[in-house]
């Protein structure tokens, strides 16, 4: 399943949307996902497994994958192992969002070089935290901008 959900301008807090997508196999759980996303101001794609997942990377690279690590055809893991493969450089920060919490899991989630496990069910407010702050972490803010500009 494929999908595409777009809310343009800037996000709440003033930045722009992050361009998130969600890999999730199960479709009621990445609609409601992406629904939520979409209404927080990001731009939101699915993908239901690994070779759809790695094949939207390439077309349309997200800011954030959030990826459940129970997928068809490849788990998680796999798939963030060659996410990092073939990022040339500009890897998206990755999220496992699943059901699989014990210590041993997120252990491989660490080795796979997923940067975040969160357990489902995962606050709809504790993420949008997780995103804002990656965001500010990546998004030069308006104070820097104008210092560099005027450094120029």
């Amino acid at each position: 399943m494929n999908s595409n959900l777009r809310c343009d301008g800037p996000h709440a807090n003033g930045h722009a949307a992050l361009r998130v997508l969600v890999v999730e196999d199960h479709p009621d759980t990445a609609k409601s996902t992406a629904m939520l996303l979409s209404l927080y101001g990001h731009e939101v794609d699915i993908a239901s497994d690994g070779p759809t997942a790695l094949q939207a990377v390439r077309t349309k690279p997200p800011d954030v994958v959030l990826l459940d690590l129970g997928l068809p055809k490849m788990d998680g893991w796999r798939l963030a192992k060659q996410l990092r493969e073939q990022s040339n450089g500009k890897t998206p920060f990755l999220i496992a969002v699943t059901g699989y919490g014990r210590q041993i899991d997120q252990n491989r989630s660490h080795e796979a070089g997923i940067d975040l496990h969160l357990v489902k069910p995962v606050e709809p407010d504790i993420l949008q935290r997780i995103l804002l702050g990656f965001q500010k972490a990546v998004t030069p803010s308006a104070e820097k901008q104008a210092e560099s500009s005027r450094d120029s």
